[in-house]
Parts: structure tokens; sequence; C-alpha cells
């Protein structure tokens, strides 16, 4: 099994496999835009400066974030 390490640590073409949100109002955000466990995640460009924000798709669904909201992510190496 994979060590879990959080989103905003993940590199461009990585795929990942989402495995838990921290954080209570942020939670809820995330997980209404599709970040629940299982849901397979790829973080597809960084901003240029600060590589914020980072845009990442989620299952089917482009998403951007601060990299502070994707710290709250915790995700685990898919491998593929």
């Amino acid at each position: 099994m994979s060590e879990a390490f959080v989103l905003s640590s993940q590199f461009n073409s990585a795929e990942s496999e989402a495995e838990a949100v921290d954080a209570e109002e942020l939670e809820r955000r995330l997980l209404e835009m599709g970040f629940v466990e299982g849901a397979v995640i790829e973080v597809l460009h960084e901003g240029l400066f600060g590589r914020d924000p980072i845009a990442v798709r989620v299952d089917d669904t482009r998403v951007a974030l601060r990299r502070r909201e994707a710290g709250a992510v915790s995700v685990k190496f898919d491998g593929r």
C-alpha cells in the first residue's frame, strides 16, 4: 500500500487517489466538488509564480485550487 501525502505536494501529471479531506467548511466545499474517497485525482497545471493556483482533474471534472486548499486533501500515489 502506498504512503499518503497531501495533494499540494503532488507534481504535474501524477495520478493519485483521494484518501481524506481535513477541515470542516473546506471539507464540505471540496466534497461538493468531487474530492471524495476513491476519486482519481491528477494535477494538470501549476501557476507560474509560487505554483499557485493548481488545476486538477477529479474523475471527469477540472477544478482550480489554491495550494492551501489542496493541502487539506490527502492522496496516495496510484502508480499507473
